[in-house]
């Protein structure tokens, strides 16, 4: 956490038309999450006393996909897109009274570190601005740096040819005090090429006040914005590579790294063991010594140590599976608990239930817990064996100890030890068969 309080502004108005997309730029995803959801994760690593997120374009759509990524997170909104420095003054309300550091990041800038963050967040200066070391400047605004810091930011449209020679580029994140925030903020003008109050203009004022200005460097991978398709496809690349790297780097064992996929908020223990084409959806949680088997699709779950999932599984939200459980090929649960050492081998599906330890699902299993309007739950109890293609319509509960019929569809709860079989009675007919395919047969011929 940094020495001094902190707030950050996250802006996230634009509309990002070069995505040429329907969706506000920011909720296009990266790693599983919005990109507005990587500012916000590094955001919150220093402990901030506040965040707001300064939304525009599809305000509604940035300001329900915040409120389930960062629900203390503040919004406000730029009616009018007139700028990086008229949209930091929309949170100018939100930030009354708080006297620390205001830092200003943007929903489409992903990479950003939390070493850098805490940089900026602790620099002595009164407004430093985050630069990185171009390989290809571009048309990135140059930092002029002297004796006492930053100079000033020069724009490449308005840079001489001895300027633009210069490596040292701004990536537009800012840091500085709020009361400074507070009084420059406002002395802001349009008057230039674009009709916008330009943020980086903070920086000539500030100097005129006589005040400290600064630089912190990152590396340019850290300021790669995401203006278009390819771009996020770039970033989405990248980003791949870092979790792999950083996963094997932790003790987890990943048989062939490029085919495994992560989110942003993926956890996974060391000696953790991941199988081939694994894709890791956000909010997974896998301990140490699990392994998952090649081809599974895992989202908002826990595995817990010694599981194992797999091949050809998929775990959706709220699956919880203890230590030692194992869940086979072509088996799906959703919101279900599964106790330790419960074996779920193969084909079936889970929803909306409670397992208890050591029991046996066998294949074909179906908890049927939606009746059109409303899920119910199934509840099964520890040691118990549930035949292979077993219904159970919730809400039902299955004892300790209990067995069902394979084929057996359970619509009452079944005490402990008991046997429970709901299936029609067989009835054989000898010799039907023969007959049946004689008469077809000849049908056939007599056409």
């Amino acid at each position: 956490m940094a020495e001094r309080p902190v707030a950050i502004v996250v802006l996230a108005a634009g509309q990002g038309s070069r995505m040429q997309s329907d969706l506000p730029k920011v909720l296009h995803r990266l790693g599983g999450v919005p990109l507005v959801g990587h500012a916000l994760a590094v955001a919150r690593t220093l402990e901030p006393e506040q965040v707001t997120v300064v939304a525009g374009h599809g305000a509604d759509l940035v300001t329900k996909a915040v409120g389930r990524i960062d629900p203390e997170a503040r919004i406000v909104l730029q009616a009018e897109q007139l700028g990086t420095g008229h949209a930091v003054r929309q949170a100018l309300p939100e930030l009354e009274g708080f006297e620390g550091k205001v830092i200003v990041l943007y929903g489409d800038t992903p990479f950003i570190g939390e070493d850098t963050l805490a940089a900026l967040a602790s620099h002595p200066s009164d407004l430093v601005v985050l630069g990185f070391e171009a390989e290809d400047p571009g048309r990135y605004g140059r930092l002029i740096v002297g004796a006492r810091g930053l100079e000033r930011i020069v724009e490449y449209k308005d840079a001489d040819a001895a300027t633009r020679n210069i490596a040292l580029c701004n990536s537009g994140v800012m840091a500085l005090d709020a009361s400074l925030l507070r009084q420059l903020i406002v002395r802001l003008t349009n008057q230039n090429a674009s009709g916008e109050y330009y943020l980086t203009d903070l920086v000539a004022l500030a100097r005129a006040e006589g005040c400290s200005t600064d630089v912190v460097t990152c590396d340019e991978a850290e300021t790669l914005g995401i203006n278009t398709r390819t771009e996020l496809a770039g970033a989405e690349a990248a980003f791949q590579d870092r979790a792999r790297r950083q996963a094997l780097e932790n003790g987890v064992t990943l048989c062939d790294p490029q085919s495994v996929w992560f989110a942003l908020d993926t956890v996974i223990g060391r000696d953790a063991v991941i199988g081939p084409n694994v894709v890791f959806g956000p909010g997974v949680t896998v301990e140490s010594g699990a392994e998952i088997l090649p081809f599974c699709h895992l989202e908002g779950c826990h595995i817990s140590a010694g599981a194992t999932v797999g091949p050809f599984a998929r775990l959706r939200p709220g699956a919880e599976l203890g230590a030692d459980v194992h869940v086979g090929n072509f088996v799906e649960i959703k919101n279900a608990i599964l106790d330790e050492g419960v074996k779920v081998g193969h084909l079936t599906y889970l929803g909306d239930a409670h397992v208890g330890e050591l029991t046996n699902i066998g294949a074909g299993t179906v908890t049927c817990n939606y009746d059109g309007v409303m899920k119910h739950r199934t509840e099964i109890g520890a040691r118990a064996f549930i035949g292979s293609d077993t219904m159970l319509v919730a809400p039902v509960r299955v004892g300790d100890d209990a067995m069902t019929g394979s084929g057996s569809v359970i619509t009452a709860d079944v005490p402990d030890g008991a046997l429970a079989i709901g299936r029609a009675r067989q009835d054989t007919k000898p010799g039907l068969a023969t007959r049946l395919m004689a008469a077809l047969r000849a049908k056939k011929e007599a056409r």
